[in-house]
């Protein structure tokens, strides 16, 4: 009956997180700033990768976009996408 995505995004804070459908993709952008580092005289380490991010789906034509919900929880975001009833 629906589609369900589901994306591990965290630190991602979600005011920034941008999910829409354009056209027939569903995309998902955001950015995670860089975090947690440490320098010490002998070495230098960053536990998570960092940067802006960017991807695309390509969806079946028999979506309802009209009807799409997206949660935001933990760090993780779950995204149901109904489909059309006659599919």
């Amino acid at each position: 009956n629906a589609i369900h995505v589901k994306a591990d995004l965290p630190g991602i804070d979600p005011n920034t997180l941008d999910v829409r459908v354009e056209g027939n993709r569903l995309l998902l952008r955001g950015e995670r700033n860089f975090d947690k580092e440490t320098k010490k005289e002998n070495f230098y380490r960053v536990e998570r990768s960092y940067g802006s991010f960017l991807r695309a789906f390509t969806l079946p034509h028999n979506i309802q976009a009209d009807r799409i919900d997206a949660q935001y929880r933990n760090g993780e975001l779950n995204i149901t996408l109904p489909k059309r009833e006659d599919a």
